[in-house]
């Protein structure tokens, strides 16, 4: 089992803007939520106006990882806001970054499931 510290949520979520803005990529916090405990959805961005969504999770061993909760197909923008809507419905206390990255990767450090 990992000892892996938890880290509030508003510093991750400015540490994630931080890493990923750092090389001249555009990387912005677009709502947020509890700054303890908030989970955090990414919108990865590209050039053509598609996202993908990931999300945090944890791996069997309790290590920090992320997933493309949007699914594996690009989504369009209205398409991208209704999937945050419905998680925010969900989930009230979200975090939502939005990060360029062409292919769909993370611009930080990142374990992607």
């Amino acid at each position: 089992m990992s000892t892996e510290p938890r880290l509030k949520s508003d510093l991750l979520a400015r540490a994630l803007v931080r890493e990923s803005a750092r090389d001249g990529r555009s990387a912005m916090v677009l709502r947020k939520g509890d700054s303890d405990a908030g989970g955090i959805l990414v919108v990865l961005l590209n050039r053509a106006g598609e996202s993908m969504v990931l999300s945090q999770t944890r791996t069997p061993d309790g290590d920090r990882a992320w997933i493309r909760s949007s699914g594996p197909t690009p989504l369009n923008a209205q398409d991208t806001q209704a999937y945050i809507d419905r998680q925010v419905k969900y989930d009230p206390d979200l975090w939502v970054l939005e990060m360029e990255s062409d292919d769909f990767s993370p611009p930080f450090q990142a374990m992607l499931l």
